[in-house]
């Protein structure tokens, strides 16, 4: 039965006369994980097909998302946004903070890693995007996957090393206790192979009295080299696009974090520049980012 889907969804992309837009399943370590696959008119098997990885505890239907997509498919571009499962079975909308938090960063690579492989039974021409913290972990996808099946990535404002190291600095001024004697535990807990273990925290990312697994916790807020997304991309062979927004108050430090990067890339790495743009991207900027993306593929062809 399978099969039968996967060349239903295939022949639709491949066959299409107008623009299209369809929601997709796909079971990744057991939990069902959605995307919404929206494809332009007069898709042939290498129309370009961009797979899209939101931000930290969000979702495929986002405004960002969802506007870059939609912006894209009237450049031709077909794309396949989906849904972090986070731990859950068929996850939709913002993570509630009142459930309970059981994931690590690292789950997302399998995630991406399926969706991926699910984009190149419908084109030839697969590219990895990701928004935000999502461009990070496209950016861990890239370097865990020597043969790649994409021909290059996407980097929507990205979190930079000193956007993460801000974040655990304003712990204790956000939640009003400081992040260490926490950190330890949690620390411990997964050493002591005890990483299921639930903890009640006074916050955790943009929680407030969330309730957190010990690996959950150690994996966002301790010490960890692949929150250096500049780092990572550094030792990608790939094309890589990053777009970084000026008036950005998210992740502010984008463009100085992959400046010399791109500039000793030899062009491997692109840095461009949205203007006047926040973190999010919204309205017409949605068309601004889908310009320089369709630009960046047309050079990846």
């Amino acid at each position: 039965m399978r099969w039968l889907i996967a060349l239903t969804v295939l022949l639709a992309f491949a066959g299409s006369a107008y623009a299209a837009e369809q929601e997709l399943e796909l079971s990744v370590d057991g939990r069902t994980t959605l995307a919404t696959l929206r494809t332009p008119a007069s898709t042939k098997p290498d129309t370009p097909l961009v797979v899209m990885t939101h931000g930290t505890l969000a979702h495929k239907d986002m405004e960002v998302i969802q506007g870059v997509a939609k912006a894209l498919e009237q450049r031709g571009i077909a794309s396949l946004a989906h849904t972090l499962s986070l731990g859950l079975d068929r996850r939709k909308g913002m993570y509630d903070c009142t459930a309970r938090h059981d994931y690590v960063v690292e789950d997302a690579v399998a995630e991406i890693s399926a969706w991926v492989t699910r984009a190149r039974g419908m084109s030839r021409l697969v590219f990895a995007f990701g928004h935000s913290r999502g461009g990070n972990q496209v950016a861990r996808y890239l370097v865990a996957s020597e043969a790649t099946p994409v021909a290059g990535g996407v980097l929507l404002a990205p979190v930079t090393a000193k956007a993460e190291a801000d974040l655990r600095a304003s712990y204790a001024k956000t939640y009003g206790k400081p992040l260490e004697p926490f950190l330890e535990l949690a620390t411990k807990a997964v050493a002591a192979g005890r990483g299921g273990e639930w903890m009640d925290v006074p916050g955790f990312v943009y929680c407030r009295n969330a309730v957190v697994t010990a690996r959950t916790f150690a994996s966002f807020y301790g010490p960890d080299a692949g929150q250096d997304t500049a780092a990572l991309v550094a030792r990608v062979k790939l094309p890589v696009l990053v777009l970084a927004a000026t008036k950005d108050s998210v992740v502010p430090d984008v463009a100085q974090a992959f400046d010399s990067l791109a500039g000793s890339s030899g062009g491997r790495v692109q840095l461009d520049k949205i203007e006047d743009a926040d973190h999010f991207f919204r309205d017409l900027f949605a068309e601004d980012v889908a310009d320089r993306i369709a630009e960046f593929i047309k050079q990846a062809r």
